[in-house]
C-alpha cells in the first residue's frame, strides 16, 4: 500500500553555508571562485593505479554555497520516483518507477495520477522513467516520456508522445516514437534521460543492458545498446545525423560507446548536450556529447569490474576513443542533472547540478572552460538517493529521491 502524502513544509531547514576557508564571497562571480579546498571526496579510489588523464578530471577542489538557503519537504510517500518535469501552470509532473505519472501542486498538493500512460515493465531499473515537454508545449501540449517495454523478444527502452488534457489529468493520443532494439531479456541499463535542444532535436540516452553478453554492443553502429540516439521530435531522423547513409549503422545514433547514461542536460549557453554515464565500481563520467564520437565503453574505463580486476584490457585511453570531461571513483552513481540558470542562486550560475544515487548527495560542479573546477556536495544530511533534480521558473531547485518513500524536496534562498 501506498504510504500517506504528507505536506511538511514546517519542516524546512535553513543553512547558512560558509566557503571551505572560511573567505567571504561578496558576488556571483567571487562566490564560483572563492578559495577552493581540498576535494570533496576523501575515500580511496577503487583502481589507485589509474590517473586522470589531464589536471582535474576527477577530485575537484571543494567549494561551499556562500548564501543561506532552505531545504524543504515539499511530499514523501512516492514509489521510487524517477524523474520531474514542472509545467507552465506551476504543476510538477512527477514519474513513478512502478508506473504512475503523478501531479502535484507547488505546496505538495497531491492531484492524482494522470491517466492515459502505457503499460511497462517494471522490474528492477525498469518502469515509467523519463519525462519532457514538447519545446512547443504552449501549442501542442505534447509530452515525452520513455519507459521499459515489454515485447515478445524481451524488452526494452521506448519513448512515446501524448497530448496533456487542458486540465492535467489525462494523456491522448498516445504515439510511439523510438524503440531501443534489440530487445533483451533483463531488467538493466535502459538509460534513458530525454533532452531537446535548441532546434527541437530530442536527444534519448541508452544503457547497453549490463551484461557481457551485450556490453560489446556499444561498439556496434548496428545496434541501439550503449549509444545516445538524436531524433526529430515526430521520430524522423536528422537528415546531419553523422551516420546517415553508412552502411550497416543506425542512422538515428549521435555518439556510441556509452554503458548506461541516466542523465542528460542541454548547456543553455553552447547548446552542447552534457551526459552523466553510470561506470562499474568507480568510472561514472560527465561527457559533452558531440556527433558521431565515441566514448569508449568497453575499450576504455575509469573504475574496475564489480567482481574485481580489470574492465577489458585495463585501458583508461586509446587514440580516437574520448576522454570524460570529469570522473569519479568511487561512484556517486551519476542520475538526473541540470544547469542552473536563475536568479535565485546567482553564485550557481552556470554551474551543473547531478543527482547522486548512491552518493546520496546533489553534486554541484562548477564549470570553467568546459571543465570542473570546484564540487560541492548538497543535501547530504537528507540521507536519500537523489534520483532527478530541476531547476524551477522561479530558480528555486527541485529534486525527487528515489526510495520506497520517496521525497519531493525544493531548496530556495533564505528569507
Amino acid at each position: 500500500m501506498r504510504p500517506t502524502l504528507a505536506l511538511v513544509a514546517a519542516s524546512s531547514l535553513m543553512v547558512a553555508a560558509t566557503a571551505c576557508n572560511g573567505q567571504e564571497a561578496s558576488n556571483a562571480e567571487a562566490g564560483n571562485r572563492a578559495a577552493r579546498g581540498a576535494p570533496v571526496e576523501s575515500r580511496p579510489a577503487n583502481n589507485p593505479d589509474q590517473r586522470p588523464a589531464f589536471e582535474g578530471q576527477t577530485r575537484a577542489p571543494g567549494v561551499a554555497t556562500q548564501a543561506a538557503y532552505t531545504v524543504s519537504l515539499v511530499a514523501e510517500g512516492l514509489d521510487h520516483p524517477w524523474a520531474l518535469q514542472q509545467l507552465p501552470s506551476g504543476h510538477w509532473l512527477v514519474t513513478e518507477r512502478s508506473g504512475a505519472l503523478r501531479l502535484f501542486r507547488a505546496d505538495g498538493a497531491d492531484l492524482g495520477a494522470v491517466s492515459g500512460v502505457p503499460a511497462v515493465h517494471a522490474e528492477r531499473q525498469g518502469g515509467l522513467l523519463d519525462v519532457a515537454l514538447s519545446p512547443d508545449f504552449a501549442t501542442d501540449r505534447l509530452v515525452y516520456f520513455s519507459y521499459a517495454e515489454d515485447r515478445a523478444d524481451g524488452n526494452g527502452t521506448t519513448v512515446a508522445r501524448a497530448r496533456l488534457s487542458d486540465d492535467e489529468r489525462s494523456l491522448s493520443g498516445t504515439q510511439v516514437i523510438f524503440r531501443a532494439w534489440p530487445s533483451y531479456s533483463n531488467s538493466m541499463h535502459y538509460g534513458s534521460r530525454l533532452a531537446f535542444d535548441r532546434e527541437g532535436r530530442l536527444y534519448i540516452t541508452l544503457g547497453e543492458r549490463s551484461d557481457l553478453e551485450t556490453r560489446p554492443q556499444a561498439q556496434d553502429l548496428g545496434s541501439h545498446l550503449g549509444k545516445i540516439i538524436r531524433i526529430n521530435a515526430d521520430g524522423s531522423i536528422p537528415a546531419d545525423n553523422p551516420y546517415v547513409g553508412r552502411e550497416g549503422a543506425r542512422p538515428e545514433i549521435w555518439s556510441l560507446g556509452h554503458r548506461n547514461v541516466q542523465g542528460a542536460a542541454l548547456n543553455p549557453w553552447t547548446g552542447e548536450l552534457w551526459a552523466m554515464e553510470h561506470g562499474a565500481r568507480g568510472g561514472d563520467e560527465v561527457n559533452i556529447v558531440r556527433g558521431g564520437l565515441n566514448y569508449g565503453w568497453p575499450t576504455i574505463a575509469y573504475g574496475m569490474e564489480y567482481r574485481g580486476g580489470a574492465i577489458g584490457e585495463g585501458l583508461t585511453a586509446r587514440e580516437g576513443l574520448e576522454q570524460p570531461v570529469y570522473y569519479w571513483d568511487p561512484v556517486i552513481a551519476a542520475g538526473g542533472a541540470a544547469f542552473y540558470d536563475g536568479e535565485a542562486f546567482p553564485e550557481w550560475e552556470g554551474n551543473l547540478l547531478v543527482s547522486g544515487l548512491g552518493g546520496k548527495h546533489l553534486a554541484r560542479l562548477v564549470i570553467e572552460d568546459n571543465r570542473v573546477v570546484g564540487e560541492e556536495r548538497l543535501l547530504t544530511d537528507q540521507n536519500q538517493r537523489i534520483r532527478d533534480v530541476q531547476v524551477a521558473a522561479d530558480g528555486s531547485v527541485w529534486v525527487v529521491t528515489d526510495e520506497d518513500n520517496g521525497r519531493l524536496i525544493r531548496i530556495a534562498p533564505a528569507g
